[in-house]
């Protein structure tokens, strides 16, 4: 019993704690959340790249998912529509709310970057790891053919890293949040972007996303379904996203929209 109680003090004790006492042990515990969330952030996310990456490369014919028709179609319509219909909720003003409230103490606003960065790779991972493969093939990439489209599928990732590393990778991949937990800060975000990939194309995160689906050396009908349904949220999903820019940054978005593509870059002739 001494040694329980040595370990475990008498609640009226821990509420007579000094306020830097308090300071100190809510710093430990920031750290420690700060540390557990930015590794399952990146861990997953890793993940889930190489997962799209390579279930992709294999036109989504290979994966661990092993439903038989007709429960195949329900459950791979269900992995397909979870990521923009999610995806989406998380980014409106509700999501906002819910996402504050998926970390404890207190951390969920500060967090928030990286936590929606971790439901977005589990949704990822979900989607390609454990899609159910039809097993028709359609088209096979060969030969010079095959390093051509290998040429252009690489590319079509690069401008992705690229656009994401415009927009700010800090946000992107969740390391702003935890980050900002680990120094005791408010999150840092970044301005509005428009350099780098941005000076062309208002939406080229989700221009080359699109990209990525159809760059591929493998077509089966289950990468024509994906490919269908995530250009076509990427094509609708960031009117959504401008809304709120317009809101947040005024006259400087609608300034930078009037002058810049949606999607395609504008040819323009050298002065």
């Amino acid at each position: 019993m001494t040694t329980l109680a040595r370990r475990f003090p008498p609640l009226s004790r821990v509420m007579r704690a000094s306020p830097a006492e308090r300071s100190v042990r809510e710093r430990r515990r920031d750290l420690l959340l700060a540390l557990v969330y930015g590794g399952a952030c990146h861990g997953l996310f890793a993940a889930a790249v190489v997962a799209m990456i390579v279930a992709m490369w294999f036109g989504m014919s290979r994966s661990f998912g092993g439903l038989t028709a007709p429960w195949s179609y329900v459950g791979n319509a269900a992995l397909l529509l979870q990521f923009p219909v999610l995806h989406s909720l998380l980014l409106s003003s509700i999501g906002r709310r819910v996402l504050a409230r998926l970390a404890p103490s207190g951390t969920g606003p500060t967090l928030s970057t990286t936590t929606f960065a971790i439901v977005a790779s589990v949704q990822l991972l979900l989607l390609f790891a454990f899609w159910s493969p039809s097993g028709v093939v359609w088209w096979r990439a060969e030969g010079w053919l095959l390093a051509a489209v290998a040429g252009m599928y690489a590319l079509s990732w690069l401008l992705l890293i690229k656009a994401s590393w415009d927009a700010g990778a800090e946000v992107q991949s969740g390391l702003l949040g935890w980050v900002s937990l680990l120094r005791g800060v408010r999150p840092p975000y970044p301005p509005m972007p428009t350099t780098g990939t941005f000076r062309y194309i208002r939406q080229p995160i989700y221009a080359s996303f699109a990209l990525t689906t159809w760059c591929v050396p493998v077509w089966t009908p289950d990468q024509l379904a994906v490919a269908v349904t995530l250009s076509a949220y990427c094509l609708l999903g960031p009117l959504l996203k401008e809304r709120r820019f317009a809101r947040s940054f005024g006259d400087r978005w609608h300034s930078y929209r009037a002058r810049t593509p949606y999607w395609i870059p504008r040819l323009r002739s050298r002065p």
